[in-house]
């Protein structure tokens, strides 16, 4: 008819403008995100519908794609999950029967049903999209009980909480491996740029070490770091007009792709320091290396503790300033002079010597 029936997003049209005695709608929902897109949308059309021209009736909409997809919407499909009274009774800390379990849904919105002599087979509203698990179902059984009418009893048993191995052992490096030598901690992004993760190291990216993320927002948060020394090397670029000897070391978790795990990745606790002045040599880091193993309980280097300079071939050291670190046989690190080009992708114009150990090996 050439009316004009609104204006997104400025205004809506006075022929579509929704008064008391509106019985008809259409309601488009526009998102980014499907699954957000739906819940919203399945809200809407459940709170209108009740002043409808024919009361809760909803008309779907047939939405094609210019890929082909297609989607019905709404999607009115209730969420369904199974749990018992016996566990929703163990979760609240209560003991009431089925049938009184079955009431407390009932004032959540939840239809529950008695399924054998304990089982609930519960059933949502599209608009409960909150409830996406039987936890959830315990939860609103407890706040339709009262959090205040749950009696209050001592625990069977009695826990005392204790640091992680790995923290017990992180602290005491800190304290005993670098702060008695004078090294200073740093604590840098757990995210960096491509460049800083493999180029400006003179390190290879073979695809199967670094965990990516897929819409970094700014050009330093690319990915996941894969060592500590490129958080430390900028530092000390940051603070390259400071006086010399600077004195840096960091203790933190790297991301590595791991594919037998649950998300495809883990975290894995490492130690590095730099040593920058116009003398740093590798014996400087050797020294420093030396005191943290006996720290960490190897005195001597011999048998169990020694230094590889054949089978190391990490480019961010200078060749025949470096070494593997071996304990019991297996590679836990590197030590070595800074490569000069590495120092120049930093912006560095003092000599630096470096070490990073993976501590999660000395468990």
């Amino acid at each position: 008819d050439g009316r004009v029936l609104s204006m997104p997003p400025i205004i809506n049209g006075d022929h579509s403008k929704v008064t008391l005695d509106t019985k008809n709608m259409l309601i488009e929902c526009t998102a980014t995100d499907l699954t957000k897109a739906n819940i919203v949308l399945n809200t809407l059309v459940a709170m209108y519908s009740g002043y409808c021209e024919q009361p809760f009736v909803i008309e779907p909409v047939r939405v094609e794609y210019e890929d082909g997809t297609v989607h019905v919407t709404p999607d009115l499909t209730k969420a369904t999950m199974e749990t018992t009274n016996t566990l929703v009774n163990r979760g609240v800390g209560i003991g009431i029967a089925i049938e009184e379990t079955i009431a407390l849904c009932k004032k959540m919105q939840l239809e529950a049903e008695k399924v054998g002599e304990d089982g609930l087979y519960v059933t949502a509203p599209i608009t409960r999209t909150d409830v996406l698990h039987p936890c959830d179902v315990i939860e609103d059984v407890a706040v339709a009980f009262g959090f205040n009418n749950v009696e209050e009893r001592t625990p069977d048993c009695a826990t005392e909480g204790q640091p992680f191995p790995i923290n017990q052992l992180a602290d005491m490096v800190r304290r005993e491996g670098f702060s008695v030598k004078g090294y200073t901690e740093v604590l840098t992004w757990v995210t960096v740029s491509h460049d800083e993760n493999f180029d400006s190291l003179q390190r290879e990216d073979k695809g199967t070490t670094a965990v990516k993320l897929s819409n970094p927002k700014a050009s330093e948060f690319q990915e996941c770091r894969t060592a500590l020394l490129p958080g430390i090397l900028k530092t000390l670029r940051e603070n390259r007009g400071a006086k010399l000897p600077l004195r840096l070391f960091e203790v933190g978790d790297v991301v590595l792709l791991d594919p037998e795990s649950e998300v495809g990745a883990r975290n894995r606790r490492h130690m590095a320091a730099v040593y920058a002045s116009t003398s740093a040599g590798f014996e400087v880091m050797k020294d420093l290396l030396d005191h943290l193993m006996r720290v960490l309980g190897y005195p001597f280097e011999g048998e169990k503790f020694s230094l590889d300079p054949t089978s190391c071939t990490d480019n961010a050291f200078f060749p025949g300033r470096r070494a593997n670190v071996v304990v019991n046989g297996q590679r836990v690190g590197v030590i070595g002079w800074i490569h000069p080009k590495v120092l120049g992708n930093y912006s560095l114009e003092f000599p630096c010597s470096a070490l990073e150990l993976d501590l999660e090996s000395f468990l």
